[in-house]
């Protein structure tokens, strides 16, 4: 275990002064802190898009189109994939562009986007129209609660679940609710990505399995894997309380690349903080992660928390438990009420709670 460290991860600092060119890219932001988005939308654009293109082109053949794909997917996956789906994360929260220039705010979701597996706008559609209303809780199309959470099998139900009902259950879920602004545009983004993916099949199979469809694979699987993560960790007695269903992670590498994501119980509590304002309000409010015993761990990411998880290695959770309010007096302590957070939560259990 750990005793609170000093917080390392990123927050804003003014700089003093800036080059010309973004002081002409913050005149079109609403806020000067997510600067670092349009820098990352700048590079993804020439560097993805030419790669695309060069991999569509019918002239472009052997070992120079694999030597593209390999560097599409290298790019795509390795250099851009968590700081592009967190960035998609962050202005799904809160709007990048000011109203005046509000056309370029659909440059992220609908050109952007699909490139690493997105539909356009169905992560708004889930994110902010289902999970955070509903957070994690029985209604939730994508909770965690009725799997077993460090269990390997019980993961790959909630994967297979998602990827192949989520087209049924989410519409489902927005009729309900009467929802129809959501409804329209899951069907909309869903219909439109998958008929694009059949079309550019007739002109070039193998490019649109490299650009599109691999990513598709790898995203919701990641997806998931970061859901599942977030949420492992639940109290059957309190599974609506933020601090009890969610976790935080700090001192990550992570939280610098992908704009403080680990943050995920402050992020619930005030889904629209931005989020360089993570780890000052969670310095300010500690006392209240003691007292409703969040789980924090301090210098690992939500992939070590998965990859733990299916290991049942609650010894390495536990070195890196953070030990808020003196809680706990050893590991052994630690590991068993970790254990107690990831047991199946039936559901009278948390209907009644």
């Amino acid at each position: 275990m750990r005793t609170l460290p000093i917080i390392t991860d990123p927050v804003f600092n003014k700089p003093a002064s800036r080059p010309a060119f973004d002081r002409f890219l913050l005149k079109l932001l609403r806020d000067e802190r997510d600067l670092p988005f349009v820098h990352l939308s700048l590079q993804i654009t020439f560097i993805l898009i030419p790669l695309t293109v060069i991999l569509y082109l019918p002239f472009v053949n052997g070992w120079l189109w694999a030597t593209a794909a390999i560097a599409y997917q290298y790019f795509n996956n390795f250099v851009f994939k968590g700081s592009f789906g967190l960035m998609l994360h962050c202005t799904s929260h809160r709007i990048l562009f000011k109203k005046k220039y509000k056309t370029l705010n659909y440059y992220i979701p609908w050109i952007l986007a699909p490139l690493f597996g997105h539909s356009p706008e169905t992560y708004f559609v889930h994110h902010i129209g289902m999970h955070h209303p509903e957070n994690n809780l029985e209604q939730d199309e994508s909770t965690t609660m009725p799997f077993q959470r460090d269990s390997l099998g019980d993961f790959m139900k909630y994967f297979g679940a998602f990827f192949f009902l989520s087209f049924v259950n989410l519409p489902k879920y927005f009729l309900r609710k009467h929802r129809n602004t959501m409804l329209y545009k899951y069907v909309r983004g869903e219909m439109l990505f998958f008929l694009f993916c059949i079309a550019l099949c007739f002109v070039n199979w193998q490019a649109t399995l490299i650009v599109f469809i691999i990513p598709l694979f790898i995203f919701r699987f990641i997806a998931m894997v970061g859901n599942w993560s977030q949420h492992a960790f639940v109290s059957a007695e309190d599974p609506s309380n933020a601090y009890k269903n969610s976790i935080t992670v700090i001192n990550t590498k992570y939280n610098h690349k992908c704009w403080n994501d680990g943050y995920h119980i402050s992020h619930h509590l005030k889904p629209a903080l931005h989020w360089t304002e993570h780890p000052q309000y969670f310095q300010s409010t500690i006392n209240d992660y003691a007292k409703n015993e969040a789980i924090i761990f301090d210098g690992i990411h939500f992939l070590h928390v998965f990859i733990w998880l299916m290991g049942k290695r609650y010894d390495l959770l536990a070195k890196h438990f953070v030990n808020v309010g003196d809680r706990f007096k050893s590991n052994e302590e630690i590991i068993a009420f970790l254990k107690t957070r990831t047991r199946k939560i039936e559901h009278r259990a948390y209907v009644a709670a």
